[in-house]
C-alpha cells in the first residue's frame, strides 16, 4: 500500500473512532482526566440528601474545588409558589409530573452553564432520582457534556432514623412553614409513599459500571463502587466521616495573652490577668450549658492550654490547631512588619488568603493543615475547640460556607464563644450560628 493510501485509511479510522461519530450521531465531548464532575443524589425523601449535598458542597469549596448545589425542590418552589399537599407527587398526577420534569431540566441546564461557562468544577444535583430511567437520563446528559458522573445514595431502613430525619429536616422545610407539626408529618409520610413503589436502589450487579457510594442508615455501613479519580476519592473519604444526628460545635479563641496586650502576633506566651478571668467565665458558661459528652480540643500553645485548664475537664491537644506560622514576623507588631518588610506588608494586603509569610504559612496552607480537624469534627458530636484567630476563621469559613476571599476577614473576637448547629435548612449554608459572651 502506498504512503498516501495508508494515510487515507488512517484518517478514515480516526473519523470512525472520533467522539462525533460515536453515540449514533450525537455530539459527545471527550471526558478528560480533569474534566468536571456531576454528583447525583439518590434516595427517598427524608433520607438526609439535602443535608449531605450542602455539606459536600461546602467541603469541596473549602478545599479549593469550585462547587455548586442545584436543589430541584427549590426550583419547584420557585415555579409553584404555594405547596398544597402530597397529591402533587402522586405518580398519576400528570400536571405534577410535567412540572417536576420541567424543574429537573431547568436545573440540568443551569448545571451545564455552571460547569461550562462559569468555571465550576463540581455540580451537585440534589433530587430524589429514584428510578433507573431517571438516572440513565442524567448519566447520558453527563456523557454528552464531558462530565464524570458520581452517584450518592442515602438509604434508611431504621424507623427511628427516618422519624428523626422527618422531624429535624422536613418540618423545617419551606413547604411546611404554615402547617402544624402533626399535619406536616402526616402529609410528608404520604409524600414518601408516592415514591416508594417506583424506587429502584443502586444495585451491585445492574449498576456495576456506575461510580457511586451508598450510605446506609446515616453511616452504619457503606457500599462504594468504581471510584475513578482523585475528586471521587475525596468525596468518598468525606462522606464516610459525616453524620446527620443533632449536635453543636463550640468555637472560641484562647483568653487574652501577654502578647495580645502588646499588639504582637504569634509567639507562645501565657494568659494575661484578663485572659485568666475569661477562662474562669468560660468554665462557668460551659457548666451552665449542661452539654452531653462534650469533648474539648486545644492547640499545643500555652494560651489555649491555660484556657482549657480552667474548665476542670479532660482536654485533647492538637498540633494542627496551632496558630498560623508568621515566620520571620513572629512576635512583631503590624507597624514593625510595615517598617521592616514593606513589600511583604503590601503583598499581604493584596491577597490575604494566599499570602505566605516568609518562612511561614498562608491561610491557604492553614486550610490544608486543618482538613484532619474538619474530618474529625464531622465524626464527633458535641465539641468545644479552643484555638486561635486564624485557625478559628478557617474552621468558621467551612461551617458557614464563606469563600476564600472573605475567610481572612471573618470576625472572631477574643472572649466570645460561637455555637454552630448544623441543620438541613438554614440561611448560612446549613449551619446556624449563635454568639455567646461568657460572663
Amino acid at each position: 500500500m502506498s504512503l498516501s493510501g495508508r494515510r487515507k485509511e488512517d484518517e478514515e479510522e480516526r473519523k470512525r473512532k472520533s467522539p462525533e461519530r460515536q453515540g449514533q450521531g450525537r455530539h459527545w465531548r471527550v471526558c478528560m482526566t480533569n474534566c468536571p464532575t456531576l454528583i447525583v443524589m439518590v434516595g427517598l425523601p427524608a433520607r438526609g440528601k439535602t443535608y449531605i449535598s450542602k455539606k459536600l458542597t461546602r467541603y469541596l469549596n473549602w478545599i479549593g474545588v469550585p462547587t455548586k448545589e442545584f436543589n430541584v425542590g427549590q426550583y419547584r418552589r420557585d415555579l409553584v409558589k404555594t405547596y398544597k399537599s402530597f397529591e402533587f407527587f402522586l405518580p398519576d398526577n400528570e400536571e405534577g409530573l410535567k412540572i417536576r420534569k420541567q424543574c429537573a431540566l431547568a436545573a440540568l441546564n443551569d448545571v451545564r452553564r455552571y460547569l461550562g461557562e462559569e468555571n465550576g468544577h463540581v455540580a451537585v444535583f440534589d433530587a430524589t432520582n429514584t428510578t433507573r430511567e431517571r438516572r440513565e437520563t442524567i448519566y447520558k446528559f453527563g456523557e454528552e457534556n464531558g462530565y464524570k458522573t458520581f452517584f450518592v445514595e442515602s438509604v434508611c431502613v431504621d424507623p427511628e432514623v427516618i422519624a428523626a430525619n422527618i422531624v429535624q429536616v422536613k418540618l423545617g422545610s419551606p413547604d411546611y412553614v404554615d402547617c402544624g407539626s402533626d399535619e406536616a408529618t402526616e402529609d410528608f409520610m404520604k409524600r414518601i409513599e408516592c415514591y416508594k413503589n417506583s424506587y429502584e436502589t443502586l444495585d451491585e450487579n445492574m449498576d456495576k459500571d456506575l461510580s457511586y457510594i451508598k450510605i446506609m442508615d446515616v453511616g452504619r455501613s457503606y457500599l462504594v463502587n468504581r471510584v475513578i479519580d482523585h475528586i471521587q476519592s475525596r468525596i468518598v473519604y468525606y462522606l464516610m466521616n459525616i453524620h446527620v444526628t443533632p449536635r453543636s460545635i463550640y468555637l472560641c479563641r484562647h483568653g487574652e495573652s501577654e502578647l495580645n496586650l502588646k499588639g504582637r502576633i504569634g509567639g507562645d506566651t501565657g494568659l494575661s490577668p484578663r485572659g485568666k478571668e475569661f477562662a474562669k467565665s468560660l468554665a462557668h458558661f460551659i457548666n451552665e450549658q449542661n452539654i452531653k459528652d462534650l469533648k474539648v480540643w486545644t492547640s499545643q500553645m500555652k494560651r489555649t492550654i491555660q484556657t482549657a485548664e480552667a474548665l476542670g475537664v479532660p482536654y485533647e491537644q492538637w498540633k494542627v490547631l496551632n496558630e498560623i506560622d508568621a515566620g520571620v514576623c513572629e512576635e512583631m507588631t503590624y507597624e514593625e512588619i510595615q517598617e521592616n518588610y514593606p513589600l511583604e506588608f503590601a503583598l499581604r494586603d493584596q491577597d490575604k488568603y494566599r499570602y505566605r509569610y516568609p518562612k511561614g504559612e498562608s491561610y491557604e496552607d492553614l486550610v490544608q493543615r486543618l482538613e484532619p480537624v474538619i474530618m474529625e469534627l464531622e465524626r464527633q458530636e458535641n465539641v468545644l475547640v479552643i484555638c486561635h484567630q486564624a485557625v478559628m476563621r478557617c474552621l468558621l469559613a467551612y461551617f458557614l460556607d464563606k469563600p476564600a476571599e472573605k475567610l481572612p476577614y471573618l470576625k472572631c473576637p477574643l472572649h466570645t464563644v460561637l455555637k454552630l448547629t448544623p441543620v438541613a435548612y438554614a440561611s448560612e449554608g446549613g449551619t446556624n450560628l449563635t454568639k455567646k459572651t461568657p460572663r
